[in-house]
């Protein structure tokens, strides 16, 4: 067993700090089409703890072979904040938990059960004391591998209260550290959500033994109030993630919890351990590497967060910034200046840029970002941050090998023509090949002629065209899912589905790079399983 934790640990953190609990890898993952290789989760992971995040829910070992390798390689390379494994109340799934981060630093296994008669009765198929016994006994396991045990009472949102204040004190009798109180299914207002809180401190002997957690859920779009307002009641934990993805509408999302603790200092009187300037990078991490994207209108890092069309507002703006903003956008990592980029800036000043925004790119990944972005400024009177960050999400970084590269494209279509494509595609052996097909539409001709070269069996079951930036020459930006003919064993899971983006301010040319990442994504995943 390791070592006991010191004082500073944190589940014996001061009164007036909030500790973020970090589930984007965990819960954030379950947004639907979010999944995530180890080698994209290891490069979130990262993102967090250079952020200070206390503590990261890095995943549920037992589901799959792929999430136990991602789990414990996290646990291995994640070394300044706590890594947590999660698991239900049996101890087939805490034996793994404790296997997946046996190596980490500072080790917590999440545990737990629900607690409300809906779960028992449905979902369990047990009574109250059941589910007691059950919850205090996996504690109890819990702690022979791990002195930091945290027990979610799963539904407690909709639990009864007087059955929720037995199940805390007997799980903090057992041993836990942390009790997470979760409203799982969105239901709570924050005024419930509050009192329940409040209920908890007063009815439950020993909670001065446990740090209070919250995980709430976004699905009557009020999982950041009721967050907050359980945190003015007295938790000292948020789990949350970032850009608030999660489960269905998903969860209380990290920057807009944290900033409103920093901004409302009068009200909350916390304060976090976040270096908030991380918050606009890793959001577009994020939502890269997932391919959820980011609307527009989100709070703190949206991409209208800190934009004023109004003339009333821009002129206010211009006199005090503080006229119309209350956050300040170099704090979240917004740079509220820019340097305009042409296409006669040279490296140094395009690598200044890119520092600016976050980003640190070395040898081959700066020059083929300086070579795409020559392209774009070609056709653009200035390149704005924007279309910087879809190059180098298109370009620099990519977690696998890429086997097949296209390196040119022609398209013919129109009214009274049938639309044909033409490409030259550079094949594992070095070699060019070059192809064509007609479709019903200049992309549909383009992946059939695609198809020809490669010969990889699929389907594509989602295609989608977003404008990153406004006006006739935007850079577009294509993202698609392409289904395989069978099952690819990719991680230790089984998967079907593969995702793929493009940018460029050639719409067709943007789908072809989409279609070449889905493709050389699926080779790797299918060459991966096989060696």
């Amino acid at each position: 067993m390791p070592a006991a934790m010191d004082e500073s640990d944190v589940t014996r953190d001061p009164r007036d700090r909030l500790i973020i609990f970090d589930t984007t890898l965990r819960d954030g993952e379950q947004s639907p089409g979010a999944a995530l290789n180890v080698n994209e989760k290891l490069e979130i992971a990262h993102a967090p703890e250079e952020m200070e995040v206390d503590a990261l829910d890095a995943g549920f070992p037992i589901s799959s072979p792929g999430d136990f390798r991602s789990v414990q390689r996290i646990s291995r390379e994640i070394r300044d904040c706590v890594v947590c494994g999660l698991t239900r109340a049996n101890r087939k799934d805490i034996d793994v938990a404790a296997e997946a981060i046996r190596d980490a630093a500072r080790p917590r296994i999440h545990t737990g059960l629900g607690v409300s008669d809906v779960h028992i009765r449905h979902k369990l198929r047990t009574t109250r004391e059941g589910a007691l016994e059950r919850g205090v006994d996996a504690v109890r396991y819990s702690r022979r591998f791990v002195d930091d045990v945290q027990y979610y009472t799963e539904d407690a949102g909709r639990a009864e209260p007087e059955y929720l204040y037995q199940v805390l004190e007997a799980v903090i009798k057992a041993g836990a550290t942390v009790v997470n109180i979760p409203d799982t299914t969105g239901y709570s207002t924050p005024a419930e959500f509050g009192a329940l809180i409040r209920g908890i401190k007063e009815n439950v002997p020993n909670i001065d033994k446990a740090v209070i957690a919250v995980h709430c859920h976004d699905d009557l779009g009020m999982a950041t109030a009721n967050t907050l307002a359980a945190i003015l009641s007295g938790a000292r934990q948020a789990e949350v993630t970032i850009n608030g993805i999660g489960e269905r509408a998903g969860n209380s999302s990290m920057e807009e919890v944290v900033m409103a603790i920093k901004t409302r200092q009068d009200v909350f009187g916390l304060h976090s351990n976040i270096n908030t300037r991380h918050f606009y990078p890793i959001s577009r991490l994020v939502s890269n590497l997932t391919g959820i994207p980011v609307q527009p209108n989100k709070a703190i890092v949206g991409a209208n967060a800190f934009a004023h069309s109004s003339g009333i507002h821009q002129d206010g703006v211009l006199k005090e910034r503080t006229t119309y903003e209350i956050i300040n956008p170099r704090d979240v990592g917004v740079p509220d200046s820019e340097i305009i980029l042409s296409a006669r800036s040279g490296r140094a000043g395009l690598r200044h840029r890119l520092a600016d925004l976050g980003y640190i790119l070395a040898g081959d990944q700066f020059e083929k970002v300086y070579e795409r972005f020559l392209t774009v400024a070609d056709k653009k009177k200035t390149v704005d941050t924007r279309d910087l960050e879809a190059i180098v999400a298109d370009e620099a970084q990519m977690f696998f090998q890429e086997t097949y590269h296209l390196e040119q494209i022609q398209i013919t279509c129109g009214n009274f023509s049938i639309p044909t494509a033409t490409v030259r595609i550079r094949g594992p052996d070095g070699q060019l090949h070059c192809d064509a097909d007609h479709g019903t539409g200049p992309v549909d001709a383009l992946y059939r002629a695609i198809n020809r070269v490669i010969g990889e069996p699929n389907e594509l079951i989602e295609f989608s065209i977003q404008a990153v930036t406004e006006g006739i020459d935007a850079v577009g930006r294509v993202t698609i899912r392409i289904q395989a003919s069978e099952p690819v064993k990719e991680n230790g899971v089984e998967r079907r589905v593969f995702s793929g983006h493009g940018a460029d301010n050639d719409i067709i040319t943007a789908a072809a790079r989409a279609y070449m990442f889905a493709l050389n994504r699926l080779i790797a995943a299918r060459r991966e399983a096989v060696q």
